[in-house]
């Protein structure tokens, strides 16, 4: 079994670094065409290169790994790379599809090696039906990964009920039992305490930052300290700037 070709697409050096390693030991023959530091990189080198196999993680900046795979279902064989642990050992087990976990191990590896080289010496050709199949488990993977925090918020506006995606908050303020929402469009007024909706939103994107103040963080331009030594937030698309408390300031201490 000469001249198959393989690439490796992962956004961690290190990672392809100890990849190329492992293989090398487990598949000396296997040629390994390219290496590439997103999912557009990827594309363009299973484009230009041909290759056999793409070992694809699924994070990556710009194009995630299972988009790249959709676009060359058919192409090569492709075994994804993935640090989502047990959701997607369930999605990708589900529908058949080869994974890596990290940190990968000479014995995982060695699994996928041998089933990739009987896939090769029987001419099996790589799924060209992959779309339906990794799209499944992209939904897999989502549903997990969002467990039911709050996504839309119900507000009064005028004689009707308008519905915010939680997503254009700027930030929240609390106000006595209710609690201002704050996006660039302006702002309303929700019949919600700020305590009990800090429990319904997703704390790796909504930080609270005060007492009585939760921030999205996806709106967050620059972190900066004032005279006093408090931290000061700067949002994109408001123009106030926002206190961080002596309590919450750890928040910002390995940015």
């Amino acid at each position: 079994m000469t001249h198959i070709k393989a690439i490796i697409a992962d956004d961690e050096k290190q990672l392809r670094v100890h990849l190329k390693s492992l293989l090398f030991d487990l598949w000396p023959d296997l040629i390994i065409c390219g290496e590439a530091g997103n999912g557009q990189e990827a594309l363009e080198l299973i484009e230009k290169n041909r290759p056999d196999i793409a070992f694809l993680d699924i994070k990556m900046p710009g194009l995630s790994g299972m988009e790249v795979s959709k676009r060359i279902a058919g192409l090569c064989w492709v075994v994804f790379i993935t640090a989502y642990d047990k959701y997607a050992v369930e999605a990708f087990e589900n529908e058949a599809i080869d994974y890596l976990l990290k940190p990968i191990t000479h014995k995982r590896l060695e699994r996928a090696v041998r089933r990739l080289q009987k896939q090769i010496a029987a001419s099996i050709k790589p799924p060209s039906d992959m779309t339906e199949v990794v799209e499944r488990a992209i939904a897999r993977l989502y549903q997990k990964e969002k467990p039911g925090y709050l996504r839309w918020l119900r507000a009064q506006h005028g004689d009707g009920i308008r519905l915010i995606p939680v997503d254009e908050v700027c930030y929240f303020k609390a106000s006595d039992k209710y609690t201002l929402v704050l996006t660039k469009q302006g702002e309303l007024l929700i019949k919600k305490a700020i305590k009990e909706l800090a429990n319904e939103l997703d704390p790796n994107q909504f930080w609270r930052i005060h007492r009585g103040t939760i921030v999205n963080a996806h709106y967050i331009t620059k972190v900066s300290r004032s005279l006093t030594g408090r931290g000061v937030v700067k949002l994109k698309d408001r123009p106030e700037l926002l206190t961080v408390s002596r309590s919450y300031i750890n928040i910002f201490k390995q940015m």
